[in-house]
């Protein structure tokens, strides 16, 4: 099982390069950072061990990783809600690397790392993996005044479906970003912070989105329900030509923050 994983791990490295040459998404010939998501299901009765060996064992290994500049972003986000519950996904991980190509450096020994056994460690016995996307993170606001340890609580994800990955990113970037920074940084919404970024691989007709953009909260009422400043003038001509070249409306799932590990 343990040499599975890690095999499982490596494997990151090889699809990278496929991804990055095969796609007609731009991206800098220098930038191989990449963002995995990994959505996994946990059976109730598992769920506090899976937890708790993740944020004890885990996020040792992340940090050492962080620290060793092999990796720059580890979080672990539950679910909130849902449908298909049996089914689905309950648990989403989303981990950065800022080298694709040195990724196996990361799950060198972890036992050393985590100070335990395999078997007291590893969570994949205890969950399933139900898909795995591989992206790159693009843009970023976050509120003047927001504390991220305090306030990041919550995260609304929206998947946008669209054949034009790009070029809503860049809508995204001129219109949305300044006004939602503004938006935050005058106290008209609750919202604390917000990014995007696109989808690599797998991409397809049964890919249901290309692009992902995301919403913090401190706290679940304000992730569910956002209120925004009666004054507040949203970039109408932005989000029209946003809504002109999506497919669909944007699927949302919220998720609770149950961990970070982070360079910053």
């Amino acid at each position: 099982m343990k040499s599975l994983t890690i095999k499982f791990k490596l494997v990151y490295a090889t699809i990278f390069i496929f991804i990055m040459s095969s796609l007609g998404i731009n991206a800098t010939a220098q930038d191989k950072s990449i963002t995995t998501y990994q959505y996994r299901h946990v059976p109730d009765d598992k769920v506090a061990e899976f937890v708790k060996r993740e944020t004890t064992y885990w996020s040792k290994v992340a940090d050492k990783a962080i620290k060793d500049k092999k990796m720059n972003f580890w979080a672990l986000l539950e679910k909130v809600g849902g449908y298909d519950l049996p089914n689905s996904s309950n648990f989403l991980f989303v981990n950065t690397f800022p080298d694709i190509d040195q990724i196996g450096d990361v799950f060198n020994n972890v036992e050393d790392v985590a100070g335990v056994k395999w078997s007291e460690m590893e969570t994949s016995s205890m969950s399933t993996t139900t898909s795995q996307f591989f992206l790159n993170n693009r843009d970023w606001a976050q509120a003047a005044n927001a504390k991220p340890g305090e306030d990041f609580n919550y995260i609304v994800m929206n998947y946008h479906n669209t054949d034009y990955a790009d070029s809503l990113i860049r809508l995204e970037k001129k219109y949305w970003m300044p006004f939602i920074q503004s938006a935050m940084d005058k106290g008209q919404t609750k919202q604390l912070a917000w990014g995007n970024a696109v989808v690599l691989a797998p991409r397809g007709d049964n890919i249901k989105f290309t692009t992902v953009s995301y919403d913090l909260f401190k706290n679940l009422r304000d992730a569910l329900m956002p209120d925004w400043d009666a004054k507040t003038v949203f970039p109408t001509k932005g989000l029209t030509m946003i809504n002109k070249i999506s497919l669909n409306r944007p699927g949302i799932a919220v998720y609770r923050i149950v961990k970070v590990v982070s360079d910053n």
